[in-house]
């Protein structure tokens, strides 16, 4: 069925820079608001970052506003997460998530990990000081 591959993640220096890629398989890619989320140890995973279908839209969270950027290619079925400025406190797992593939009448930012049914293995960012 739905497949989501994360890749990108490593160890990076507090400053610099990563850029994670998510491949979707078996399901319409463009049909389907993409997500970023990450888990630190020991915390709840969280919302990072959403991108509407046709990627003119997106939303972050407060600490990922002007560090981070999330971005698609719907013609190779892959959302990015740009990030920049890293810090120690990025540190985590960030997971690919695929919305329902609903579509609607306007764009609402889907914030929430219920918005997304389905979610990749994770792939591991760390931020040394």
């Amino acid at each position: 069925q739905v497949q989501l591959v994360e890749s990108g993640g490593g160890l990076v220096q507090a400053g610099g820079s990563l850029q994670l890629s998510c491949a979707a398989s078996g399901l319409t890619f463009s049909r389907h608001v993409m997500g970023w989320f990450r888990q630190a140890p020991g915390k709840e995973r969280e919302f990072v970052a959403t991108i509407s279908r046709s990627g003119t839209n997106t939303y972050y969270q407060d600490s990922a506003k002007g560090r981070f950027t999330i971005s698609r290619d719907n013609a190779k079925n892959t959302v990015y997460l740009q990030m920049n400025s890293l810090k120690p406190e990025d540190t985590a797992v960030f997971y690919c998530a695929a919305g329902s593939g609903r579509a609607g009448a306007a764009w609402v930012a889907r914030i929430r990990q219920n918005d997304y049914p389905y979610w990749g293995q994770g792939t591991q960012v760390t931020v040394s000081s």
